[in-house]
């Protein structure tokens, strides 16, 4: 893949995140400069505000499932604040998205802290596997974050 592809690949895979949230009845918003947060995620009637990190791949077909590789900053994800990052990974497969893999930064630093992923020269690599209904990385079960809107409930307007 040319790094051409990949900018449009991240934006599309950012737009894809965006609408679900939209369709939540959250309002999104995109920072003028990243600085770590693709998009604000703000629920109007009372000001809560979430951060999210949206991180978009192509898959690569196995055989019976496929696979996809997320790189991440190891700085900001131990970069713990008083607003906590919802990391969102989405891959590309087979012209459509996987379900979005939705968690907390503090929950991924547990999960890296105990194994998942590698890291090298300050980032960390998430290789995650998807089956039918499981998506493990690194041998560590990661079903229950897919489609995980538990912080993001539906607002009725």
């Amino acid at each position: 893949m040319t790094k051409k592809f990949n900018q449009y690949l991240g934006k599309a895979g950012h737009l894809s995140v965006m609408s679900e949230f939209l369709i939540l009845g959250w309002n999104v918003a995109i920072p003028e400069v990243d600085i770590g947060n693709d998009i604000f995620v703000v629920q109007d009637n009372n000001g809560t505000l979430r951060r999210v990190q949206v991180k978009t791949s192509k898959s690569t077909g196995r055989k019976l499932n496929f696979s996809a590789q997320f790189s991440i900053s190891l700085k900001n994800l131990r970069n713990i604040s008083n607003i906590l990052v919802h990391y969102v990974f989405i891959a590309g497969h087979n012209d459509n998205w996987s379900k979005p893999i939705i968690i907390r930064q503090d929950y991924l630093l547990e999960h890296f802290e105990n194994e998942a992923g590698s890291e090298a020269n300050g980032n960390i690599t998430f290789y995650f596997s998807y089956f039918d209904e499981k998506v493990k990385c690194s041998g560590q079960d990661f079903t229950k974050f897919v489609r995980n809107f538990t912080d993001f409930p539906k607002i009725e307007h």
